[in-house]
């Protein structure tokens, strides 16, 4: 269970309550309980496949950061997550269960009047409660009841590294090795690569 000081450091790190927010600490805390504590270096890493909210509780709870080099993101849309334990290779994939909660009708309607720009102040109002209140719904379920947890077999994914850094020719920034492009013989960072290349 999510305890209330906890609550308050994730929602600090990303600015506001949401069931999407809940859903990443409850994944968080299958990762927890089955891989293992909270990563300082890259014991632990993270691969998701998804960039809602749910991801920035993953990286808090779990320490697996982008600047580590230990949290991978997948853009594939999905409500997914792989958490994999160096010291042994174990690895766990999380996918969110079709229906495991739902957000009631008022929320939903709600939520429809303002992407639209159509919402009045009280319906935002509304909205926020309502809202977190979802939020507070997921955190009270079992993790294990949101989500399929399945062991997976596998390499791990690569550990970080350090790359060497290559000026642009083009804008002179530095670019990881990685990045470089390489056009009519000229190293280029891959905005200057795409603006050099021919339109049809």
């Amino acid at each position: 269970m999510i305890d209330e000081a906890t609550l308050e450091r994730v929602v600090g790190f990303h600015g506001h309550m949401c069931p999407g927010l809940a859903m990443g600490m409850q994944a968080a805390q299958i990762c927890l309980a089955e891989i293992g504590t909270h990563s300082k270096d890259e014991e632990v890493v993270a691969a998701v496949e998804t960039d809602m909210c749910a991801v920035d509780a993953i990286q808090v709870l779990t320490g697996c950061t982008f600047g580590k080099g230990n949290f991978i993101h997948r853009d594939w849309g999905k409500n997914a997550y792989t958490f994999y334990r160096r010291s042994d290779g174990k690895g766990i994939r999380l996918s969110g269960r079709p229906n495991a909660w739902q957000r009631d009708e008022e929320h939903t309607a709600l939520f429809a009047r303002i992407r639209a720009g159509e919402a009045s102040e009280a319906e935002r109002a509304r909205f926020g409660e309502l809202h977190e209140a979802s939020a507070r719904k997921v955190l009270a379920l079992d993790p294990y009841d949101l989500f399929e947890v399945r062991q997976i077999q596998g390499p791990l994914p690569r550990a970080a590294r350090i790359h060497t850094t290559i000026n642009c020719e083009s804008c002179g920034e530095g670019v990881m090795e990685t990045r470089i492009h390489i056009l009519e013989g000229r190293q280029l960072c891959t905005p200057c690569f795409d603006a050099a290349m021919p339109r049809p």
